[in-house]
């Protein structure tokens, strides 16, 4: 999960540790344009729950994205 501000992704990284969803503070990959170095890592697993706490607690995010291949595609929320 990439953010556009340190403030946001320390707030998900809170608020995911929080409902006891395991995950990883990382720097942004190169492949994905976001105005925050910091990234967010978690279980694939924990994808619709990752996606319920974002729309709940109004996280503003630029995107989650999964790795295939390569690249990295944006995954809808």
């Amino acid at each position: 999960m990439a953010f556009d501000s340190t403030q946001q992704a320390l707030r998900a990284e809170m608020l995911l540790e929080y409902a006891d969803i395991e995950n990883d503070m990382c720097p942004t990959p190169k492949q994905i344009t976001a105005g925050c170095a910091l990234s967010l890592e978690f279980p694939e697993d924990s994808l619709e729950e990752v996606k319920a706490i974002i729309r709940e607690e109004r996280v503003e995010i630029r995107g989650i994205y999964s790795k295939v291949g390569d690249r990295y595609v944006n995954m809808e929320l």
